[in-house]
């Protein structure tokens, strides 16, 4: 049973992974500018030791994408997105909070981290932020959910 393509959500998306993509970008440089001799001025803070577990998994477009989920299933979509190195349990505290205030907050790994695998070993590799943006895209379609804020 196939869905019409709402081409101008893709085209929105694709333009906020760009812009968010670049904004990050300009934050951790700032984070960088900022510090001295390595260090930012970002407070330590206590490692969790808490996981973000089960980890679910789904194919969507050219992955299985591995992801977590929390919240009410009928609830607002918050999709919570890593960075350059980290990986899911950079949320292992903001899942939870979203999810005790009603969200469906969706956790994936990105292309190349954790549990995340291309279904094909044919298809070319790619970290671009347009690749990300067309798994995500692929991921929201798969898990059928119609509206998202994307938070990184």
């Amino acid at each position: 049973m196939p869905e019409t393509i709402d081409h101008r959500r893709r085209h929105i998306l694709a333009l906020g992974a760009v812009v968010t993509g670049g904004f990050a970008m300009k934050f951790d440089q700032a984070r960088a500018a900022d510090g001295v001799a390595g260090q930012t001025t970002l407070p330590p803070r206590a490692a969790s030791s808490r996981r973000l577990e089960p980890v679910r998994s789904i194919d969507a477009g050219v992955l299985n994408i591995a992801y977590y989920e929390e919240g009410p299933a009928d609830g607002p979509v918050v999709v919570l997105l890593h960075g350059f190195p980290y990986d899911i349990h950079s949320y292992v505290d903001v899942a939870p909070a979203l999810a005790a205030k009603g969200c469906r907050a969706i956790v994936p790994y990105l292309r190349g981290y954790g549990p995340t695998r291309f279904l094909d070993s044919a298809t070319p590799r790619s970290g671009e932020q347009a690749a990300v943006g067309a798994d995500l895209i692929a991921l929201i379609d798969a898990l059928r959910i119609k509206r998202a804020v994307f938070a990184g």
